[in-house]
């Protein structure tokens, strides 16, 4: 306790020094105390540059990085706003594509409204670029059977080969067993379109069994003809692109561009009438079509649920 006492008295003691040294300073004239103020500033000044530059560099430092920090703060949601962006106009994108797909199927459904028809969607195929063989989800539970003409895009696609309870396989008519009884119809003369897989690559098919006398030409429209064991009249194959007269000088032969596409099939039309059987429902070739009996855009959009059980809605 005493030596606490004697530590404080010799601090106070030393403060009061300092502070009458001080004031002697201050009552000196300028001329006195100028050598002592070079030599502070001497010493102080430089020191004091140092760091005010290290200070300004600091700060510098901080506002950079705090512009940084905002600017990846900006950037991070910058992206989040165009990863959101881009998944819409991705799903928009899809949905407008659907709905043309669906669109293109409700106007084929309403160009053959004489025949009953069910919507049904792709759900596999054989390996290859294109759809010669490929299975729908509708089956027998949906009135599918084995014949049964099935169209897409603009016209024909192909014919049902093989039901099941739940599933159909379809090979179309760009099979390289696939032949089409066809006619022109602007002429009404027949001819026969037979599937070719290498011919396919340049987007044909091949006409033959052209009489030489024919007045099938180039441009002409071939539907399927009346005279097919399988297919039903008067559905759209394609459009022949050229005619010449064979090796035998009696028949001539070609090629046609197809009207379905067969790269990308996704949704299709399958008639539910097979050729020969009694048109059992159907509505006969000249007759109106009631619009409640076609199969409308509630149809279609059954097809898009893959596998469903559906109720075999028909036109």
């Amino acid at each position: 306790m005493k030596n606490h006492r004697n530590y404080s008295k010799y601090v106070l003691i030393a403060l009061s020094v300092l502070c009458g040294l001080m004031l002697g300073l201050t009552s000196l004239n300028g001329s006195a105390v100028e050598p002592l103020r070079s030599t502070i500033g001497y010493l102080l000044v430089p020191l004091q540059s140092g760091v005010n530059a290290a200070g300004s560099v600091v700060y510098h430092q901080l506002q950079d990085w705090s512009r940084m920090k905002q600017a990846l703060d900006e950037n991070a949601q910058l992206k989040e706003q165009i990863a959101l962006l881009t998944e819409e106009n991705n799903r928009l994108g899809q949905e407008q594509y659907e709905l043309r797909r669906l669109q293109e199927l409700y106007e084929l459904d309403q160009e053959y409204l004489q025949y009953h028809k069910v919507a049904a969607r792709v759900i596999a195929k054989d390996s290859g670029n294109w759809f010669q063989v490929f299975r729908i989800n509708k089956g027998s539970n949906d009135g599918i059977q084995v014949n049964m003409n099935v169209l897409s895009g603009a016209g024909l696609v192909g014919i049902v080969t093989d039901v099941g309870a739940n599933y159909a396989t379809v090979r179309s008519i760009i099979d390289d067993s696939s032949n089409v009884s066809a006619m022109s119809m602007q002429t009404g003369e027949n001819c026969i379109v037979s599937g070719d897989l290498r011919l396919f690559e340049e987007g044909k098919l091949r006409v033959n069994h052209v009489q030489k006398d024919d007045a099938i030409q180039a441009g002409d429209r071939l539907v399927t003809s009346n005279i097919s064991d399988v297919f039903l009249p008067g559905i759209l194959i394609g459009y022949i692109t050229e005619l010449t007269i064979d090796a035998n000088n009696l028949t001539k032969s070609g090629y046609l561009i197809p009207a379905a596409d067969f790269d990308d099939l996704q949704e299709v039309l399958v008639i539910t009438q097979v050729k020969g059987q009694e048109e059992t429902g159907s509505i006969g070739a000249g007759e109106e079509a009631d619009t409640e009996e076609t199969m409308g855009e509630e149809g279609i959009e059954e097809s898009r649920e893959e596998g469903e059980e559906a109720e075999g809605e028909s036109t």
